[in-house]
């Protein structure tokens, strides 16, 4: 090995990377799929999906890890593939199915995944989510916005089962000639709804007058949330 590269094992196979990689990115060097939601090449990892956990050797046994946000060690032992990490993975997969529909009908990469992993989409459907958006709150558009268009105009708004994805117009996005946003939603959210405006009815300021929040000043505002 140089100073540059460290080599580590995954699935029993020898990898040798870049020092500064992910052990995602040692994964998918080595042509071994590990799924993720709110993973992009083209941004910083947020790691908030979760569903590329991994299992790594450590001195007390192995524990999950989430690959995109996991670095890399000489001598490293990874697991992508094992029942504990297929359960959680699973399980991640079910509790996000009620976000996106209703019915239990899963399309894309979801499907696939929940196919992979033989996840039941209408397990949590009943009474979770009473009106399913169609969004994973993956992040990949509110990022995409900030990192790669850097006009800020996507961001989260609320916590818990409020928390939403929200349009900020005053941040004078263009989207209809940018639709960088269009591109990284995998579930078809975005372009689905976005024919005539940007998330209709997703406003920060219909989002902060149904919460009851009077705001003077919307440019205020989003300087204060830079």
């Amino acid at each position: 090995m140089t100073a540059a590269t460290v080599g580590l094992e995954i699935d029993g196979r020898a990898v040798t990377v870049p020092a500064d990689a992910t052990v995602l990115g040692a994964a998918q060097a080595a042509g071994i799929e590990v799924p993720t939601l709110c993973w992009h090449e083209k941004v910083a990892v947020y790691g908030g999906c979760r569903l590329c956990v991994v299992e790594v050797e450590g001195r007390a046994g192995p524990r999950l890890v989430v690959a995109c946000g996991y670095p890399v060690a000489e001598g490293l032992r990874v697991r992508t593939r094992s029942p504990r990490v297929d359960r959680t993975r699973r399980t991640i997969l079910e509790l996000t199915a009620p976000l996106v529909t209703d019915d239990a009908c899963l399309k894309g990469k979801l499907r696939r995944f929940a196919e992979e992993y033989g996840a039941d989409a209408g397990r949590f459907a009943a009474g979770a989510v009473p009106d399913p958006t169609g969004c994973t709150l993956c992040g990949l558009c509110v990022h995409t916005c900030a990192e790669v268009v850097g006009a800020q105009a996507i961001g989260f708004a609320g916590r818990g089962m409020d928390r939403q994805v929200v349009y900020f117009p005053d941040a004078g996005c263009e989207y209809r000639s940018c639709k960088k946003c269009f591109s990284v939603c995998f579930t078809g959210k975005i372009a689905r709804e976005s024919a005539a405006t940007v998330f209709p009815g997703a406003s920060i300021r219909e989002w902060l007058a149904a919460h009851g929040v009077a705001v003077h000043s919307l440019r205020a505002f989003m300087e204060r949330r830079r």
